[in-house]
């Protein structure tokens, strides 16, 4: 991060964009830090299905008999006229038939439901079932009323018993026979649909028949609903966000703290930089070389010095570049002329002389007298022998 602020590269894009730099930084920051606020104010939504709860079907089925002749008993027990409800065995003479009468529980007055009675005869042997017939006695449309849904099918069971008989007859040392009642249910809830079954043995003597057990089945499905759930803020893109918003404040900051740099010496500075290698600090005396050449920029001074294979010299006290090849000087300096670089500045807004011209005050002593007309002689005529070291002392000083 110090290369970056100390590259004077850096310093002449400010230099030459600067204003711009500090507005567009300035809008980054703002536009990321309340980015990073409306994600966090104004969390995303996504609508996903969730389980709410469920939906029960089940069906239980009544048996019924009603008694057509009384029973055997002498206290009448059994009377003619009377009905069994859920009897566990009916005396074949009395109640010849059964009702049975499915009930299914559903979710809501609206779910379709069927029932479907059959009886099944089955052949087995070693457990296993060979030969099997099916009839359906009754298929019924169920409605509904309070969550209910019942039906009824009536069963001649002396029918049942004869088949039942004739099939043991023929099959006789073959394999046993097997008869079935089962109730099947149908239904349709709307967002669910699905079968119920349930079985049992029903047994017929010569006298008497019974089922093997209840009939029932339920089933569960989950019910759903689309619900809306707020999501978290992305931490991530907060975080970036926020990063992205302190560090377009703090480049802001760091090109308004170098809105004084000028172009010029940016760009000098640059070529500093990128000609260091050819590049020797030290002083450079007034008088050197008969000729003296001012050059454009200080890549020029460079190109001569590469072409000459010399070393350009920095005089940081005169601001100057310079390449002394024989008798000739090539320079450069952002601050004037080869003589404008060497002579102090007159400036006109120092105490005024005699003679109404305004000096520096470095031109004069500390007692405020002219500065030794000697210098001056020396600075207007050069002279031919080589200068006396201590002359050099005298310039650096002034």
């Amino acid at each position: 991060m110090s290369d970056v602020i100390e590259n004077p590269r850096v310093d002449l894009v400010i230099a030459r964009h600067g204003r711009s730099l500090l507005i567009a930084l300035v809008a980054v920051g703002l536009l990321s830090a309340a980015a990073a606020g409306w994600v966090v104010a104004t969390p995303s939504t996504t609508t996903v299905t969730q389980d709410v709860g469920q939906e029960r079907v089940a069906t239980d089925v009544d048996t019924r008999a009603e008694v057509v002749e009384s029973g055997f008993w002498d206290d009448g027990t059994w009377r003619g006229g009377s009905d069994l409800e859920n009897n566990p065995v009916y005396l074949l003479n009395a109640s010849p038939s059964v009702t049975l009468a499915p009930r299914t529980a559903v979710p809501t007055d609206e779910t379709r439901v069927v029932h479907e009675v059959t009886v099944r005869f089955e052949a087995v042997r070693n457990g296993e079932v060979f030969w099997e017939d099916v009839h359906v006695e009754e298929r019924t449309t169920a409605n509904a009323t309070g969550g209910v849904a019942t039906s009824s099918t009536s069963l001649d069971v002396e029918p049942i018993a004869e088949r039942k008989r004739t099939l043991e007859r023929d099959l006789a040392g073959v394999g046993s026979v097997t008869t079935s009642v089962d109730v099947r249910t149908a239904y349709d809830t709307g967002s669910n649909a699905g079968n119920l079954t349930s079985s049992t043995t029903l047994h017929v003597t010569d006298d008497a028949y019974w089922f093997d057990g209840g009939l029932s089945a339920e089933r569960s499905h989950p019910q759903t609903a689309e619900v809306e759930v707020t999501e978290s803020p992305n931490p991530a893109l907060v975080g970036l966000l926020g990063i992205l918003a302190v560090g377009s404040f703090g480049a802001a900051a760091f090109v308004y703290t170098r809105a004084d740099v000028d172009v010029e010496s940016a760009r000098r500075a640059v070529h500093e930089r990128r000609y260091a290698e050819w590049i020797s600090h030290g002083r450079m005396p007034m008088w050197i070389g008969d000729h003296q050449i001012e050059l454009d920029t200080l890549a020029d001074v460079v190109d001569v010095a590469i072409d000459t294979n010399e070393r350009v010299v920095h005089d940081r006290q005169r601001g100057l570049f310079a390449v002394v090849s024989d008798d000739v000087v090539y320079y450069y300096s952002d601050q004037g002329t080869w003589e404008e670089t060497a002579w102090p500045e007159i400036r006109i807004d120092s105490h005024q002389g005699a003679s109404g011209v305004e000096f520096d005050d470095r031109l004069s002593g500390a007692d405020g007298d002219s500065p030794p007309s000697d210098l001056f002689g020396a600075a207007d005529e050069p002279s031919e022998s080589p200068p006396d070291p201590d002359d050099d002392d005298a310039w650096h000083k002034l």
